[in-house]
């Protein structure tokens, strides 16, 4: 036992040294240190042995004492998760304590390094050293020793204790079953409950319940298993064999721990069902023997009892179910038939069966009923009539009775004795009787009255049956009223008829006829009469008809009856007309017949025509229907075509009752068709349309066939083709030229065939079939275009020529003759050479038109456009200069370098190939192979022909940045989107990019989009509407960018049109009580906003302030605006850590590599600069900044990028929309918006880099280029001070010296005072009475180790200019001895501009008092042999002495070239 116990406590140490993984090396680094200290402690101890072995042998002194434990340390039991102290209290202690855990030294110090849950409390001078562990978990359960080392003669003292971790188990569950679910067994099958608790430490005790008393069967199986490091689950089998009474019995398995309360047990309970068959039912409400009346409730109750699950119960009725509804309660099973006991109850065997699941057959329980009744009723049959002395037989039966009924007769109100009766068992359940007698019917009396009674004794109930029988009289005969025969009656008119019959028993029954018809009457009965009438509405059928009244009843076999015959006057109903013959045709006669119908008395006929009587022959008549009178009359007409439709009318009157009849008719004259005459022969169509011809024909009959052919060819009927006719109509559905023509309609009926012909016209646009080629003629020649034209209509009018900028009446004249167009030019001359359009347009279609050149011969003529005039090539590579040139005839081009040919395809260097633009035009490009330094320069092409020759210079050159483009255009404006296009300058010899900006003319932020690859033209969207946008664009290859176009293209969004009024929503039924609430709402969201903005910028002010004073060899904190994502637009967020950062945004120092951009990658493609108040850009008036000056050249130099810096100036500048000046140095600050100097910002980098540089004209004489200018752009130098005074920059000293006032809107400077802004708005003061106009747009002077930068002093002398070379990208004529060669010659140049400066100074006697560090910018005039029109600047924003200061522009020895500087903008700096 106590070497397994050792062998668990080595497999827990294992694991909680694996536990502790994480410091594991730590501790290696603790054990080794703490090794060589327990060496060195040995060897100590070992001195200390000494000691004290020879102190040993000297006296003691009686005060010294041992060290000892106060208090020792004992052993201690803790639930996990609970805090365990152990105690440790040494007395006199002297040496060292620690405590160890299973022999692992935890350490001196308090804080155990690696169990953070560990840790040593108490004081030292007391002694107290007391172990606490925090949160113990079953990791900390382990020996551990409280060690007091050696020291001053003391021995170590070790003192141990157990620390036992306690947790309770982690779950307890009965195997397969959740907690309270039931377990569902068979009676005597076998089931085993599993009790699992788990995790418990020590192991849990399982204790079982049956119900609420313990369980402590013989056959139980447990089981103790380790699950986890010193956690245990315990395991209890339970074997049962449930019976009946096990059911709903609840098993319960409960775990006893020492961690666990009394109070609230660990318990997992299942409860038992255990299925068994249910109890045999039993059935209660009726007893064997018991009588039932019918009529009385029965309740039969059927209950069983046991049983699981509980009892089906079914209630059968002779073997027939009947209910089979029960409810249970518990264990028992009831099933209640109520019903109403009833004469089929009576012998009826009810039957009740129980069963369940587990029942192998139904158990039963049956009864049988006794049911007593009498009869329903009673039936009497006989006859119901009977003539008086008849023997009259007469039945009486009964319905089933139980016990069988009695029956009883009274005949005439007296009873019948001794009347015989038999019964008989009924199947309905019963018995029945019958009984028969016979009566006989007795004079004077009307009818004979029998009653028959049914009695059941035993219930003394009694049911009666009554049968009369009627005494037969034959009644009078009948008599009619009401009608007189002779008198007449007008048809429509009412008339009644009245029969009565007296006496007779029964009364008789009368019916009316007519003509032997029986027709409907109204009865009505009295005591001793009855009466029929009859209602007539006269009509023909009623003359002479008979009507016959019949009495008759059971006494009487041959009806009585009496009639009466009726005279009707009535009017003709119809009136037919025959025509005779049949179909009537043209020129034969036709006799049209009336026949009138029968009329009493006869009728009068009449013909009538529109109104007008006609008068008729052959007036017959004859007997008609209803003893009427049946009338003709005729007459007769000679048939022509235009009596087709014409109406005759016959009119039949019977005079006597005023009333008529008529009927017309509408001849029907048959004749062939006959066209309606249409508005025009002629139908005029255009070609590509559709056209439909119309005819119209009038015919009888009806139906008529038409047939449309041209030329013979009959048009198909169907619409599936193009042209196809749909009866009288021709459609064309598309038309052609070619359907012009003769178009024949053919109309046919039965009577005939009629034909007529329409001219279709098909009109067509102009088209130019051909044109004279190309016209070449001598100067002073006569020249003559033509142009054949072909199209419907056509004429000379329809032809015309045009040129632009041309004036066609001066020289020209045109003829016309067979579809062609002459234009006739005399006298040509050079001027006239080129195109003349022949338009031709009939308005039919669209104009057409076709181009003929006409060629004067001239001279060459090269052309100068600065694309075709440069090209560029890098070193090695090839070079390609072109040359185009128009004349004619061809001209030949000649390439020369130096007055002398070049040898061209004669060696490998140089190539030439041409090819023809046009007729005019020609190019030759010239081919430099591996281009070398000797190669750069100027080329002369010569193109020459017969008439002359031409020559211009090409310059081969470095690739460099590109021009700017020449122009910016709008091509389209939406409400959102705006489509510009440019045309591109000189690309530098590179492919060339292009980037457009664009702003809303009242802001002052700008957006940039790239272009498409390989276009000049872009589409700009997500615009506001109704707004207007200015644009420019620039271009920008992998070596540098140019400068943007001036913000002059400008176009204003449209709008869109207004929704209906009743489209638009009405929001006037908002509660006024939610307006006001959501107002106050977001108001009091502003304030609290605004108290939040406030804070935070005071708070960032002090913070800086702070910063500002604690730090002053850090530059301040750079205010400055970040992107808030990777593309997005440019937010007002402030970043206050890029003044720590300033040194990675430096390149001081010689020995940083110098960084070349020579992948550039494309950013994002739209950006946005945003700027709190940016104005925006104001440029010079037109004309004072061309894009291309071949005769005015003004050398322009930018200020270089302060990131390519390479000098030792210790000022990091860089582009942003706001600076901070303090202590007299520019404070760098990096920011993503693109700095204004030409340099891009790179993504990869995250910093911006700036182009190479562009080539420096000659006559600066620069050994070395200098740094990149190529975003600048020549302009003329501008006077900018008026009346001989400066122009002051910068609201640090405007002030001072103007003693006025200016608003100088940009960015918020904090705690800066006299910094130019990057973009300064017009701003205007007052000196010395005169206004002065600032300078607009003007960029900040970011002055880099390349800037000039003069500060006046107040005797006005100019301090010493000190220059730094600027860095120069890889690429160009890479020298290791240029940069110092550069630096020499700048310092030279420095030194003469400085003394031309200083001269021009005292010259010219600029005032120079202004206060020291304001900007001023001088004009200067003109000196013959030093700087000419040049600008000085001066500044506060830092102190000159501190800082290195380098020119910002040269001027040439051999002098007087004038030197200018501009922004990025072409703004003068």
């Amino acid at each position: 036992m106590a070497l397994q116990q050792q062998h668990q406590r080595h497999q827990q140490h294992q694991q909680h040294q694996q536990q502790q993984q994480p410091h594991i090396k730590w501790q290696q680094h603790a054990t080794k240190r703490r090794r060589i200290r327990q060496h060195w402690i040995k060897h100590l101890q070992l001195l200390g042995l000494l000691a004290v072995i020879v102190l040993a042998s000297a006296p003691v002194p009686s005060h010294a004492q041992q060290q000892k434990f106060r208090t020792t340390p004992h052993d201690l039991q803790v639930l996990e998760g609970a805090e365990a102290m152990m105690r440790c209290e040494v007395a006199n202690v002297a040496g060292a304590v620690q405590w160890t855990k299973d022999g692992f030294a935890l350490g001196f110090s308090a804080v155990i390094p690696g169990f953070p849950r560990y840790s040593v409390l108490g004081d030292r001078k007391q002694g107290i050293y007391n172990l606490r562990i925090s949160n113990a978990s079953i990791n900390d359960d382990a020996d551990y020793q409280c060690q007091v080392g050696p020291a001053r003669l003391n021995s170590a003292i070790r003192a141990n204790a157990k620390l036992t971790v306690i947790s309770p188990p982690a779950s307890i569950e009965i195997k397969g079953y959740s907690h309270n679910s039931k377990v569902e067994v068979r009676e005597n099958q076998d089931l085993q409950l599993k009790c699992i608790v788990a995790n418990a430490k020590p192991a849990a005790q399982i204790v079982w319940y049956r119900g609420n008393v313990e369980y402590k069967p013989e056959k139980r199986e447990d089981t103790v298993e380790e699950s986890t490091s010193k956690r245990f689950t315990t395991t209890s089998s339970l074997k049962l064999k449930p019976g009946p009474d096990d059911d709903y019995t609840e098993y319960t398995c409960q775990a006893r721990h020492k961690a666990l309360s009394p109070d609230m047990p660990m318990r997992a309970t299942v409860q038992l069902s255990v299925l068994y068959p249910p109890g045999p039912p039993y059935i209660e409400g009726y007893s064997a023997g018991e009588t039932l009346r019918r009529g009385q409730t029965v309740e039969l109750m059927c209950r069983s009892r046991g049983g699981n699950p509980p009892a089906q119960l079914i209630w059968y009725k002779n073997g027939s179910q009947i209910r089979m509804a029960y409810r249970t309660s518990g264990r028992l099973s009831e099933n209640i038939y109520t019903f109403t006991a009833e004469a089929g109850d009576n012998k009826a065997r009810f039957r009740c069966e129980a069963s369940n699941v587990m029942s192998q057959n139904p158990l039963k329980a049956e009864v049988e009923l006794s049911v007593l009744f009498a009869p329903t009723h009673v039936t009497v049959m006989g006859p119901t009539e009977a003539l008086v002395g008849d023997i009259v037989p007469l039945t009486c039966t009964t319905a089933p009775s139980n016990p069988p009924a009695e029956i009883k007769w009274m005949v005439g109100g007296r009873q019948v004795r001794n009347a015989t009766s038999k019964t008989i068992v009924s199947p309905e359940g019963g018995w029945t009787t019958t009984s028969n007698i016979t009566a006989v019917v007795e004079p004077n009396k009307r009818s004979l009255v029998v009653i028959c009674h049914g009695l059941n004794m035993q219930l003394t109930e009694n049911v009666v049956s009554t049968h009369t029988i009627n005494v037969l009289y034959p009644p009078a005969p009948p008599l009619i009223s009401g009608y007189m025969e002779g008198q007449i009656i007008p048809a429509g008119s009412v008339q009644k008829l009245l029969c009565v019959s007296s006496g007779g028993n029964p009364l008789a029954t009368l019916t009316w006829y007519k003509n032997d018809k029986r027709i409907n009457s109204v009865i009505r009965a009295a005591d001793k009469s009855v009466s029929a009438e009859i209602t007539i509405l006269a009509n023909v059928s009623d003359n002479q008809a008979q009507y016959r009244c019949e009495a008759s009843n059971s006494a009487t076999e041959i009806p009585l009856f009496q009639s009466t015959t009726l005279s009707v006057h009535f009017a003709p109903e119809t009136v037919k007309i025959r025509i005779e013959p049949k179909e009537l045709r043209p020129g034969m006669e036709a006799t049209i017949i009336c026949d009138s119908s029968s009329s009493n008395p006869p009728a009068k006929l009449s013909w009538w025509k529109d109104g007008i009587p006609i008068e008729g022959i052959n007036n017959t008549s004859k007997p008609g229907l209803w003893g009427g009178t049946v009338s003709t009359l005729e007459f007769r007409v000679n048939v022509t075509q235009e009596m087709n439709g014409q109406v005759y009318t016959c009119q039949s009157a019977n005079e006597a009752l005023q009333r008529s009849a008529h009927e017309a008719v509408s001849l029907d004259v048959l004749y062939r068709p006959k066209f309606v005459p249409p508005p025009s022969s002629t139908a005029v169509g255009v070609e590509g349309e559709s056209l439909q011809v119309s005819l119209q024909t009038r015919a009888n009959p009806t139906p008529v066939t038409y047939k449309w052919t041209k030329d013979g060819t009959t048009t198909p009927q169907d619409g599936d083709h193009r042209i196809f006719a749909d009866g009288g109509s021709l459609n064309f559905t598309r038309l052609h030229r070619d359907d012009a023509g003769i178009y024949s309609c053919s109309a046919s009926n039965s009577q005939g065939g009629a034909t007529l012909n329409i001219t279709v016209v098909v009109e067509y646009g102009t088209t130019i079939k051909s044109v004279s080629e190309n016209i070449v003629v001598n100067p002073g020649e006569d020249a003559m275009l033509s142009c054949t034209v072909e199209g419907k209509p056509l004429t000379e009018e329809h032809v015309k020529w045009e040129r632009v900028g041309y004036d066609m009446t001066v020289k020209t004249s045109t003829t016309f003759a067979n579809g062609t167009s002459y234009l006739h030019i005399k006298d040509a001359k050079r001027e006239d050479v080129g195109n003349f359009r022949c338009v031709a347009d009939n308005r039919v279609d669209n104009p057409t038109n076709r181009d003929i050149l006409l060629i004067v011969k001239f001279a060459p003529e090269i052309a100068k456009a600065p694309t075709l005039l440069r090209a560029a090539s890098g070193t090695g590579e090839r070079g390609r200069l072109p040359c185009r040139a128009q004349g004619s005839p061809k001209p030949q081009f000649i390439w020369r370098q130096d007055k002398k040919d070049l040898p061209i395809n004669r060696t490998y260097k140089y190539e030439v190939e041409e090819r023809k633009i046009d007729s005019l035009t020609y190019e030759s490009t010239l081919i430099v192979d591996k281009v070398a330094p000797a190669d750069y320069g100027a080329y002369e092409c010569v193109a020459r022909n017969e008439l002359g020759e031409a020559v211009e210079t090409v310059r081969l050159e470095i690739t460099s940045q590109p021009d700017p483009p020449l122009s910016l255009n709008i091509l389209n404006v939406t409400h959102d989107t705006v489509t510009v296009a440019w045309t591109p300058g000189f690309d530098g010899g590179l492919k060339a990019s292009y980037r457009v900006r664009y702003r809303m003319a009242d802001r002052e932020q700008y957006k940039y989009i790239d272009g498409l690859p390989n276009s000049h033209k872009l589409t700009i969207g997500g615009l506001r509407m109704n707004t207007l946008y200015l644009f420019s664009v620039m271009s920008w290859n992998e070596l540098g960018q140019s400068t943007y176009l001036p913000d002059l293209a400008r176009a204003e969004t449209k709008g869109l049109e207004l929704m209906p009024a009743e489209l638009t929503e009405d929001s006037s039924n908002t509660p006024n009580l939610v307006i006001i609430g959501i107002s106050l709402a977001a108001f009091g969201f502003l304030l609290v906003n605004a108290s939040l903005v406030a804070w935070f910028f005071v708070h960032q002010r002090r913070k800086k302030v702070a910063e500002t004073t604690n730090q002053p060899a850090k530059t301040a904190t750079i205010e400055m605006y970040a992107p808030s994502s990777y593309n997005d637009t440019v937010t007002g967020e402030t970043l206050s850590s890029v003044s720590e950062k300033s040194e990675s945004y430096s390149n001081e120092g010689s020995s940083q590599p110098e960084y070349i951009d020579e992948a550039r990658k494309k950013a994002a493609s739209t950006y946005l600069v945003e700027g709190s108040d940016m104005p925006p850009p104001r440029y010079q008036k037109d004309g004072t900044l061309p894009v291309i000056y071949p005769n005015n050249v003004v050398n322009a130099c930018t200020l270089p990028h302060p990131r390519h810096n390479n000098g030792s100036a210790a000022i990091h500048m860089t582009r942003d929309d706001q600076m901070l000046i303090s202590k007299g140095v520019y404070i760098p600050s990096p920011s993503p918006a693109p700095p204004p100097d030409g340099s891009y910002y790179n993504m990869n980098s995250d910093r911006y880099l700036s182009y190479p540089p562009m080539e420096y004209p000659a006559a600066l004489d620069f050994t070395a280029q200098p740094m990149p200018m190529a975003h600048l752009q020549p302009m003329t130098v501008t006077s900018l001070a008026t009346n001989g005074g400066p122009t002051l920059i910068g609201n640090g000293s405007v002030a001072a010296v103007a003693g006025g006032s200016g608003t100088l809107r940009r960015g918020i400077l904090r705690g800066v005072v006299g910094v130019p802004q990057p973009d300064v708005t017009h701003h205007t003061s007052t000196v010395g009475g005169s206004p002065m106009q600032m300078m607009h747009d003007l960029h900040p002077v970011n002055l880099s180790a390349s800037t000039l930068t003069t500060s006046t002093t107040l005797n006005g002398s100019l301090p010493t200019a000190t220059a730094t070379l600027p860095r120069q990208p890889h690429g160009i004529l890479k020298d290791p001895n240029r940069n110092k060669q550069q630096q020499q010659q700048q310092q030279q140049q420095l030194q003469h501009q400085q003394q031309l400066l200083n001269a021009s100074l005292v010259g010219v006697g600029v005032p120079v008092s202004a206060p020291l560090g304001s900007l001023q910018i001088l004009n200067l005039p003109p000196a013959s042999g030093g700087l000419g029109n040049n600008l000085l600047m001066t500044t506060n924003a830092f102190d000159p002495t501190a800082v290195g200061l380098s020119s910002f522009g040269a001027v040439s020895q051999a002098g007087g070239i004038p030197v200018a500087y501009t922004d990025a903008d072409g703004h003068l700096v």
